[in-house]
């Protein structure tokens, strides 16, 4: 069979793609060049540009391919210019998802993996975010991977589609150097682009109710994620009647002030003491996954530690400048 990965030349996405075709998955990979990078790709990875949106394209596709799975990674993803541009947003990333759902309905595609996100839980008020904990996402990014899932959910039903919406949480870390996050999102490499200047890396807020005061994270190595999706896209194959919403973590909360002394380590300058700016609006104060779920469901479990994370994803931000 044929995995059609949109989003495939991103930072996750081929990570996902190296994980499958790894493991002797045949995938192609649609992606509109925004942010991608398409030497991630090995060269015998089939590349098609374009975006979601457009319908005859992925029709195209989809029977040019004989694709009969996909896994669905292309989003914007940007939590503040959400805010910003939630039109945009819901344009992107819902009406981007309508469209594909419904060329594979035509197409008679019955596998879908969604990439959602731990957006969708909002700010959770427990230790630990189980799958059935309610969702209440606070910023448009959040709401439109919420709304990503309802309709994967129910067009599965209507429709006879085995599917896996996997939310993950803080991802960090590469595989391997090329294919590591050249975006500057993401709290890792924020913190990498200030001292790779000379700078202090930034916290937003030390006065939460936290052990420290700061933020508590559940990161995960984007490797776990990838293979994860592997695991996934595996389970829909073997199973048809599969209908799954899974959280992807380490289910081990560690506070930002932790992650800034960790970084400041492997970077080799501790003599940058991390500097406190005031907090960011709809920042929670923990949130931290249950992993127990998808152990279950996926025999997966995370294998990447936090060090192992931070200095990939370094040696990553070395190769690229």
């Amino acid at each position: 069979m044929t995995w059609l990965v949109t989003g495939g030349t991103g930072y996750i996405g081929s990570h996902v793609v190296r994980a499958m075709t790894t493991a002797g998955e045949e995938v192609v990979v649609l992606d509109d060049a925004t942010t991608g990078r398409d030497e991630r790709l090995e060269p015998d990875v089939p590349l098609v540009h374009g975006s979601v949106l457009d319908r005859p394209l992925l029709d195209r596709v989809l029977r040019s391919y004989r694709v009969t799975g996909v896994v669905h990674i292309a989003a914007r993803k940007r939590v503040a210019e959400s805010v910003e541009r939630p039109l945009f947003y819901y344009r992107e990333n819902v009406h981007g998802m309508q469209t594909l759902l419904e060329a594979v309905v035509d197409a008679e595609v019955r596998r879908f993996v969604f990439s959602s996100s731990a957006a969708v839980y909002g700010m959770p008020d427990v230790d630990l975010v189980t799958e059935d904990t309610p969702c209440a996402p606070v910023n448009p990014y959040g709401e439109t991977k919420l709304v990503g899932e309802w309709m994967v959910r129910d067009t599965a039903a209507a429709h006879v589609v085995a599917y896996a919406n996997l939310r993950y949480f803080n991802v960090a870390g590469a595989a391997t150097p090329e294919l590591a996050d050249v975006g500057e999102s993401n709290l890792v490499p924020m913190m990498f682009r200030r001292i790779a200047a000379g700078e202090p890396p930034v916290i937003f807020g030390d006065d939460y109710p936290t052990p420290d005061g700061t933020c508590v994270r559940d990161f995960i190595h984007v490797a776990d994620v990838a293979s994860a999706h592997l695991a996934a896209a595996r389970r829909l194959r073997a199973d048809p009647a599969t209908a799954l919403t899974l959280n992807i973590g380490r289910g081990e909360g560690v506070s930002v002030r932790e992650m800034s002394r960790l970084i400041v380590q492997v970077t080799g300058r501790p003599d940058l003491e991390p500097v406190v700016a005031p907090r960011r609006p709809g920042d929670p104060a923990r949130v931290v996954a249950s992993a127990d779920l998808i152990a279950k469901e996926l025999n997966w479990a995370a294998r990447h530690g936090l060090r192992e994370m931070v200095a990939s994803a370094w040696e990553g931000r070395r190769l690229h400048g």
